[in-house]
């Protein structure tokens, strides 16, 4: 049983369609898989009209945090998305997310891009709008060869010449809220480069109501591997894994596709378990 518990549409920042990650999902044998766009549900309708048979879709978000002042992400699956105090948090990310897009866009121009918000929007369409849309956006001016050159410290990289900040809740309440929908909250990729989490973190989370953290995922090497799963089995928390798979622009660089990391079926049953809605 192929279980990959991360996955991203062009609801996000993903290339593909909803319904085309559900095709390519069933393609490479997994028999479940979560859509994990950042910040938004908007696919996971498509997605489940879509699935092909034999294929168990897992609804689920993956919801920009704050951690002392650094973007850190937490996988949130089976929430109710009627909730409403999450919603409000999930429209504010959302909102800020377009304030901060256009804020990189003008700083593009000042530095002589050509890159213009119509450019970004029109890449992004509906999808709720990220950095790689701008980055997209840079290698069609010409200003940049490939995407990944966009996160530097000469683009939009963190801290970077035309980087802007944005809101995002704090990682610990960012927990509650989706404990409180219902859902269960897992870090996503906690030691990846520039998202990484504490140990005493982590320990502190899980006191207040964190249930997983993301184990098996590309950023992570056998080392870091062995260490969080020893991290995990002392705090009972659920240990997952998931491909990040974004279609054909893979953030980073990365060569991963779905089902190249996989959640074990005794930690996705333990998932399911913790889930009290089944939205």
């Amino acid at each position: 049983m192929r279980i990959d518990l991360h996955s991203h549409s062009n609801a996000s920042d993903g290339t593909d369609a909803p319904g085309e990650v559900m095709r390519r999902a069933a393609e490479a044998g997994l028999a479940v898989v979560a859509l994990t766009d950042h910040d938004t549900r908007a696919g996971i309708a498509v997605a489940r009209a879509a699935r092909p048979a034999g294929l168990t879709l897992v609804p689920g978000m993956e919801l920009s945090c704050d951690l002392n002042g650094h973007s850190v992400h937490l996988l949130a699956y089976l929430f109710d998305p009627a909730n409403a105090a999450l919603a409000r948090e999930i429209d504010l990310v959302r909102k800020d997310r377009v304030n901060r897009a256009r804020g990189m866009v003008d700083r593009l121009a000042a530095l002589g891009t050509g890159v213009t918000w119509e450019q970004v929007a029109a890449i992004a369409g509906d999808s709720v709008v990220g950095r790689p849309h701008i980055a997209r956006a840079l290698v069609a001016s010409g200003a940049i060869a490939s995407a990944d050159e966009a996160f530097t410290d000469d683009w939009i990289g963190d801290g970077g010449r035309a980087f802007v900040d944005r809101y995002a809740p704090g990682l610990t309440r960012a927990v509650g809220l989706v404990r409180a929908a219902g859902g269960v909250p897992v870090l996503a990729h906690p030691r990846s480069p520039g998202y990484e989490i504490p140990d005493e973190v982590i320990e502190e989370l899980a006191g207040a109501g964190l249930a997983g953290i993301e184990v098996f995922h590309f950023d992570h090497d056998e080392a870091e591997r062995e260490r969080l799963l020893e991290l995990a089995a002392s705090l009972d928390l659920i240990t997952t894994g998931g491909s990040d798979d974004h279609g054909s622009f893979q953030p980073g660089g990365a060569t991963t596709a779905l089902g190249a990391e996989t959640t074990p079926p005794d930690q996705y049953e333990r998932l399911l378990a913790e889930a009290r809605t089944t939205a």
